[in-house]
């Protein structure tokens, strides 16, 4: 079990979770508009330089521009847009195991997305990553572990815990292993941790001191008060949901 993929797991196995608008202002649209020369004046006004049609064509341009800013999303728009997208999309996956390459592309492109808007620049710093939150979605083997057999994958909910103000994290298996473990976390800078293992815990029960060499990085990429995305060193791919902004990791 890992924030992010190990780098060299001795420990036993625990299953963790180691983005113009054209107009055509063309001379022939405003003569369409032009009254038909007077064959007997002297002096016959170009086209371009027509009042009526400058007049119309200007009108054009202004309530075609007000169209479309008045439909352009606001930034809160586009990411409660993207959010929904990114949970409908993943929905059917069963946390990534059902993914295919062409769905796995998507969801990276969604996330690439809100990576782009995210507006909490510096996520250890920031109260919202602090609590347990549940793994939605990843392309980590070492969580996933599709080359098993289904009923000997982790199968209900995994969860993940921080507490930034400790520098503490836990992973957390339900059914069927309910393995954990606990590790502390070392900031690289302001967005992404080491994170180094110290503790597994096999069915919940029997503690297992790490022997020091179950370690990884993790790097948050977007987060708010529901949504967090990381990715770890291996470029595994982690989307968590919120559950618990209270929950506070064992020291």
């Amino acid at each position: 079990m890992a924030l992010s993929s190990l780098s060299h797991a001795t420990p036993p196995k625990t299953h963790g979770f180691s983005f113009k608008y054209p107009f055509d202002s063309s001379p022939s649209l405003i003569a369409s508009f032009s009254p038909k020369p007077n064959p007997t004046s002297s002096c016959i006004i170009p086209s371009h330089n027509n009042l009526l049609g400058k007049i119309i064509l200007d009108s054009l341009k202004w309530r075609t521009g007000v169209s479309f800013l008045s439909g352009f999303p606001t930034k809160g728009e586009d990411i409660n847009s993207l959010k929904e997208e990114l949970y409908n999309t993943i929905a059917p996956l069963d946390r990534g195991a059902e993914a295919t390459l062409q769905d796995q592309e998507r969801v990276e492109e969604i996330a690439r997305k809100l990576e782009a808007l995210n507006e909490i620049k510096e996520p250890l710093k920031s109260n919202l990553l602090n609590g347990k939150w549940e793994l939605i979605y990843t392309t980590s083997q070492s969580v996933l572990q599709t080359q098993r057999p289904k009923f000997l994958r982790p199968n209900g909910k995994i969860y993940q815990a921080i507490n930034a103000d400790t520098l503490r994290a836990q992973n957390i298996e339900t059914w069927p292993f309910f393995n954990q473990v606990t590790a502390n976390l070392v900031p690289l800078n302001s967005r992404r941790v080491a994170v180094k293992f110290d503790f597994f815990r096999i069915a919940s029960l029997i503690p297992i001191k790490n022997p020091g060499s179950g370690r990884g990085q993790l790097e948050i990429t977007y987060l708010d008060e529901e949504l967090r995305i990381s990715r770890g060193d291996r470029g595994n791919l982690f989307i968590l949901k919120m559950v618990d902004p209270t929950y506070r990791v064992p020291l």
